[in-house]
């Protein structure tokens, strides 16, 4: 605020808000919020999995998610996909305030269980 030239205090000046700016978040920040959000839905992996990660593609508010991930099996690999791509676009969308549109879920490797009572 500045003073007026009569010694008194002028109003603060409003600026619009299409003119205050603009919170850019780097595709590499959501790539590692959604790759988090992914380790919280997996649990814990197999001893020798590599832990999930991710890429992301943001424009005109929303993303587009590719995640990379390993899984033990026998599982249900559908449904546990389906609920990556669900927390992802839940996290990602509380977190960075962006519309999620695509989550493609790639399942890089598959690691058997190991058998019991095998000799």
């Amino acid at each position: 605020m500045t003073a007026a030239s009569d010694g008194t205090r002028g109003a603060p000046t409003v600026v619009a808000p299409g003119e205050r700016g603009a919170l850019r978040i780097a595709d590499r920040v959501v790539a590692k919020i959604a790759a988090q959000a992914a380790r919280e839905v997996l649990g814990p992996l197999p001893g020798d999995a590599v832990p999930p990660h991710a890429t992301v593609v943001t424009a005109h508010g929303t993303a587009r998610v590719r995640v990379h991930l390993e899984l033990g099996y026998p599982a249900d690999i559908g449904a546990r996909c389906a609920a990556v791509r669900r927390h992802v676009v839940e996290r990602v969308g509380a977190l960075v305030d962006t519309e999620v549109r695509e989550v493609a879920v790639h399942v890089e490797r598959l690691h058997p269980a190991q058998a019991q009572g095998r000799a």
